[in-house]
């Protein structure tokens, strides 16, 4: 089973629960409607890697996002994370009305940072992403531009799902996604007003 970093332990997810479609100017990017209620996928605990991939039988989408690490029902940690995707096949199953799990949930298709103890009062609309490639920056988004907050979040997934410690939710991504490219310098930040709570790099192979 994969694991993630929490205080220095690993943790095994049993699940990764996903949020779609909650930054409207992503939304508008690619092209999408703004859904009536909440969109939630699942990756399974096989899509966690260390590592950054440009391929998996075909090119990589790259979607930065605040995730956060459940104990006890409720979120207790935050990290960044990047949810891998692979696009054109996205785009070819969803034309086709089916589901996109393919997409989403294969082998390398979730990169975590470390993630770091926090309180219900951080989780707040200073809580910020910061993503740059080769030192220039192409994703930032907080959670005062989420159409769905956290605790909004929190609540829905408890009215259909169990969520075990060391769950991660990931809540969706803010626009500027992109082609991953072999040899790129991802660096992957988070901040709670000024203060940085995480910083994490990857070189995409």
């Amino acid at each position: 089973m994969k694991t993630v970093l929490f205080e220095n332990q690993s943790l095994v997810p049993s699940k990764i629960i996903c949020i779609g479609r909650n930054y409207v100017e992503h939304i508008a990017e690619l092209g999408n409607e703004v859904p009536d209620e909440m969109v939630v996928f699942n990756k399974p605990n096989s899509a966690i890697s260390t590592s950054l991939n440009s391929h998996h039988q075909e090119q990589l989408h790259y979607e930065a996002e605040l995730c956060f690490l459940v104990k006890n029902k409720e979120f207790s940690a935050v990290g960044f994370g990047l949810d891998l995707t692979k696009r054109c096949l996205q785009n070819k199953l969803k034309a086709k009305g089916l589901p996109w799990e393919r997409a989403k949930g294969f082998n390398g298709a979730a990169v975590f940072s470390e993630f770091v103890k926090i309180g219900a009062s951080d989780i707040n609309d200073q809580l910020t992403l910061e993503l740059t490639i080769d030192d220039h920056i192409v994703q930032m988004g907080s959670v005062a531009l989420m159409m769905y907050k956290p605790a909004e979040i929190l609540a829905e997934l408890n009215t259909y799902t169990e969520l075990n410690d060391g769950d991660i939710v990931m809540t969706g991504t803010p626009k500027g996604v992109g082609v991953i490219t072999k040899g790129a310098h991802f660096k992957g930040r988070v901040f709670n007003e000024l203060s940085e709570l995480i910083s994490k790099d990857w070189l995409a192979s």
